[in-house]
């Protein structure tokens, strides 16, 4: 596939929904919202914010880096994610992407979202190894247990063909995860082996607030329901966040896949 062209990827975005008016619910945007203005663990993705982040503040963060609505008063229906600000942080992700490459830097990538994003993170792997760097998979086989509503469950790292950290049941089923114990278990390892250390983490959700965290350059997506990534950028933690609905059809992300391979000089 051919990359697109800005002009042609941002009509794409908005068709399949990727951005422009997007199907995340306004109502459930604003609980994110308030619960990591509370400090509640599950939506900070492991960031340290120093800021006293209120209701409004993330609110109005969202807006100036996501492109929802701004209107406090929108509280039912759906929200929006402006696709220029998606595209702009595109090229900026495919620039420091293009970086890592050209100085062959050790990369990680993780995902939180694998039924829809990895193909994304294994494309850019692929290209990135292929230009030199080591992409890093430590921990495989680590794991820990979460509290479902069904009572207590294991999860354990595994990882998909050409290096992405993903989260895995006991039957091999890969979940989605909010959580930030794995990324920092796996630099731990990283850490105590004195080995490799990351100059670069592409990731998402808790993966990568705990890669900023650590105070590894950091670039990955984030959904308009997702605000810590973006509280995290405003605090200089997170390097580039790409707004973006995370749960769209895995081969709608295609095309965005190239622009950023173009991008970062490795199509």
């Amino acid at each position: 596939m051919a990359a697109p062209e800005r002009a042609e990827l941002r009509a794409h975005l908005v068709r399949t929904m990727i951005a422009g008016d997007v199907a995340t619910p306004r109502q459930n945007n604003l609980l994110h919202y308030r619960r990591m203005a509370a400090r509640n663990p599950y939506y900070l993705f492991g960031l340290d914010l120093k800021r006293a982040w209120t209701e409004r503040d993330v609110l109005e963060a969202m807006v100036e880096r996501c492109g929802v609505v701004a209107d406090p008063l929108h509280l039912y229906g759906d929200d929006t994610i402006d696709p220029d600000l998606t595209l702009d942080a595109l090229e900026a992700m495919g620039d420091r992407i293009g970086r890592a490459a050209r100085r062959r830097e050790p990369v990680v990538l993780a995902t939180g979202h694998p039924a829809t994003l990895t193909p994304v993170y294994q494309a850019l792997a692929g290209a990135l190894r292929e230009a030199g760097c080591r992409v890093l998979t430590p921990s495989a086989g680590w794991s820990y247990e979460i509290e479902t509503y069904y009572g207590s469950e294991p999860r354990r790292i595994v990882y998909a063909p050409g290096g992405v950290a993903m989260l895995e049941d006991a039957d091999g089923r890969t979940h989605h995860t909010h959580d930030s114990a794995p990324m920092e278990a796996m630099l731990a390892e990283l850490a105590a082996e004195s080995g490799d250390w990351p100059d670069l983490a592409i990731a998402d959700h808790g993966w990568a607030g705990a890669a900023g965290e650590a105070g590894i350059d950091t670039v990955g997506f984030a959904d308009c329901n997702d605000p810590a990534l973006f509280a995290g950028a405003a605090e200089g933690k997170i390097d580039v966040v790409v707004p973006l609905d995370d749960g769209i059809s895995s081969h709608h992300y295609a095309p965005m896949t190239e622009f950023l391979l173009e991008r970062a000089g490795l199509s």
